[in-house]
């Protein structure tokens, strides 16, 4: 069974200051990650980004939650993965997904082929950053990439490579999971055009997610590690304002009546005793709560963090 960690989803600050005060703050209050997504609306760019968190803190992690496979080539994501392991000390995760954004492909101009094919791309994909992270040179005829003699310098400081987390929902990508990942970023599944599918959110659509992780990962489920991206996360009491603990209430009041891992709304102690039964029932360890909730969360975060 694996401890509790916590980490803090971010994507904007107005300055550089307050960019890196954030990650300070988010190091100070016990979130072991900063996590970042990768869309081409309004957010900072999250090498830049995360590479600034890493030199502003010593114990901070940081990862992409998750980096879109077809906005890179795998040779370039994986230099930049190399790279950001070496200037962070060997701090970087590095995750995965094979992109649903439709509006980040418009803006790029790229295809939004279908579901099938853009798994099948990060498929080609996650094999090629696991040889060059690794270290050996690489050449590579597929379907979908070529490379000659391909070799990474700098090499991460992480052995064998930095850890290695695939999001997604459907069954194809939780099975390429199983085989690939350290880390599984349980999501609900999106259809063909990228919307969420809402009854896929629910904890019992997320247990059968996790059977099939298990059926497929075979001896390897023990090692992996479930992760769950919060969307939405607050404390009732606990000091507290009385308005914001009455609408975490309200809002804890419908998570449990819809019974869902991605609303975390209720008091610590409640929350506590949920996130343990969640662990023995589903394996689910790795929690990112939004960043305007890291204050209001940091209690539970204190309580759990490492245990």
């Amino acid at each position: 069974m694996h401890p509790f960690r916590f980490a803090v989803s971010a994507s904007w600050a107005p300055t550089g200051e307050a960019w890196v005060g954030f990650a300070r703050r988010a190091e100070d209050l016990g979130y072991s990650v900063l996590l970042m997504p990768d869309h081409l609306g309004r957010q900072l760019s999250p090498i830049a980004a995360l590479a600034a968190a890493a030199t502003a803190t010593s114990r901070l992690r940081v990862g992409s939650f998750v980096f879109a496979n077809d906005y890179r080539h795998p040779l370039v994501l994986a230099r930049e993965a190399a790279t950001l392991d070496l200037l962070s000390g060997g701090r970087f995760e590095l995750g995965l997904g094979a992109g649903w954004a439709a509006e980040d492909y418009r803006r790029l101009g790229a295809d939004y082929d279908p579901p099938a094919v853009r798994v099948e791309r990060l498929i080609e994909s996650v094999g090629l950053l696991k040889r060059l992270l690794a270290g050996e040179t690489v050449d590579h005829a597929g379907r979908h990439y070529r490379l000659h003699g391909a070799r990474l310098a700098p090499t991460p400081i992480q052995r064998p490579r930095p850890p290695l987390m695939i999001g997604g929902g459907g069954p194809r990508m939780l099975r390429l999971a199983a085989r690939e990942a350290d880390i599984v970023g349980l999501l609900p599944q999106f259809d063909a055009r990228g919307r969420p599918i809402i009854r896929q959110a629910t904890e019992g659509a997320t247990a059968r997610k996790v059977a099939l992780l298990r059926e497929a990962a075979g001896s390897r489920f023990e090692a992996l590690e479930l992760n769950v991206i919060v969307s939405d996360a607050g404390l009732v009491g606990n000091g507290r304002p009385p308005l914001e603990s009455a609408l975490a209430l309200a809002k804890g009041a419908a998570a449990g009546l819809i019974g869902t891992p991605y609303v975390l709304y209720g008091t610590p102690g409640r929350l506590r005793e949920l996130l343990l039964r969640r662990r023995d029932r589903l394996g689910i360890s790795y929690y990112a709560l939004p960043g305007r909730a890291m204050e209001a969360m940091a209690p539970l975060v204190e309580t759990l963090a490492g245990r």
